[in-house]
Formats: C-alpha cells, structure tokens, sequence
C-alpha cells in the first residue's frame, strides 16, 4: 500500500493491542526492562537464555521474515549476559549472541543484519567442543553499527564510533572514530567537541511528543473508514 487506508480508531486499537501482546508475551522473557519500550512486532523478537537486560525506552525493530535475536549460552558451567542501556535502536535481522558477556551502552543504533557475537562457538582445531575462545564485547555509548556489520569478540567500541556498513570489526575501535572495511580501519574521525544530538533527545519531551503523533495521525487518517480500508486489502486499485 501507498499510503495508510486505516481509520484513526482501527490504527489505534491495533497499536493498543501491539502493546498488549508486547507486554503479555514478550517483556516477560527478559530478565529487566525499562520505561515505555517500543516493539514494533513483538512476535517476531526471540529471547533465547536469561540474563538479558534492555534499559528506559528501547526501539525493537523487526519484521516476521527478519526477526532480532537475542541469545545467551554460557561455557564452562558460567553464565552469558548482555546488557542494553538507555534509548537503544536495535534493526530488523539483528543478532546478539553471548557466550559470556556483551554490553551495549546508551543512545546506540544497530542497524538492520548486524551481527554481535563475543565468542567463536568452535575451535579451529578441534570443532566438536564449543566455546574454544569467549572474550566479552562492549560497545559505548552513542555508537552507530551499519547494516550487515559484523561485531566480533574481545571488541571494544568507545563512545560515539561508526561502524561502516558490511565491516567486520577484530579489533579495539577508538572513542569518536568512524571504521569501515574488513577488516574494519579507521577512515574519518569524529571531532568532539563539536555538539552532538543522540537518541536521548528524542525523549527528553516524550509527552510531548506522543501528543504530536496523535495529532499527526488523526490529520492524515481523517476520511478514512473501515469499508475503504478493508476495499483496498481485498480489491487494491491503482494509487492506493
């Protein structure tokens, strides 16, 4: 579809049910959760283990034929965790898979297909026994992963790096330093003291915000009704 046939109020019991459906099935399987999280389709978000924490207004992107994963599997008799901080954007197709732990810090944005693994899974040698080298991945705050990037172990990203699109990252990334390639290499660096606006603005009013939402909403879906809706679903012309 072109543009939204929905009427204002069949949008909104949908998104109430998003919510419900979030809140009912899948807030539950993490081990901590902040305020007002968003889950665009909350069936297609896939926990596997514990210890998996999201912090205060995380934004989960995904779709039924890219879904995010979330994956925990401790070695050695221990425990895997991964930790998001605050006002974190995570992309349809992204996976998080912990063997000990991954830490992820405020404001970050991973785009869509980013892989972030802090372990190998096998040997080189001997690949029937896992988890031959584990080293924990942290990414600081405010860092941008592009699309189809991959994240390895014993990674460390400092605050306010870029990671290109398809790079694959082996080694330290410096605070303020945008890499691409692969393997991942410096190619620009991010002046610091230069003013900075990162996701946390975006809820710095969020009251306000979600009242200028509704209004958008009801301005464009004005006109609209339920028989135009369900005509375009099931008899779709030209233009819709």
């Amino acid at each position: 579809m072109r543009r939204d046939h929905r009427p204002y109020w069949l949008k909104k019991l949908q998104l109430w049910f998003r919510h419900w459906k979030a809140r009912h099935f899948l807030l539950p399987q993490f081990d901590r959760i902040g305020q007002e999280p968003e889950i665009m389709d909350p069936g297609s978000v896939q926990v596997f283990g514990g210890n998996i924490c999201l912090g205060h207004y995380p934004h989960l992107i995904s779709t039924p034929d890219k879904p995010i994963r979330f994956t925990t599997f401790g070695h050695r008799g221990g425990e895997a965790c991964i930790t998001i901080g605050d006002y974190v954007l995570i992309s349809p197709g992204v996976r998080i898979s912990a063997g000990q732990s991954i830490t992820i810090g405020n404001a970050c944005m991973i785009a869509a297909n980013v892989y972030i693994s802090d372990s190998d899974w096998h040997g080189l040698y001997n690949r029937t026994r896992p988890f031959r080298c584990t080293v924990p991945v942290t990414l600081g705050s405010n860092v941008w992963i592009g699309d189809s990037a991959i994240i390895c172990k014993g990674v460390k990203i400092g605050d306010n790096s870029v990671v290109g699109a398809g790079a694959v990252v082996t080694h330290e990334v410096p605070a303020n330093t945008v890499v691409a390639g692969n393997p991942a290499r410096p190619v620009k660096q991010i002046q610091p003291g230069r003013r900075m606006l990162t996701r946390e603005a975006l809820f710095a009013t969020a009251s306000r915000q979600a009242h200028n939402m509704e209004q958008l909403d009801r301005m464009l879906l004005s006109g609209n009704t339920l028989w135009g809706w369900l005509r375009a679903r099931l008899l779709p012309r030209r233009g819709d």
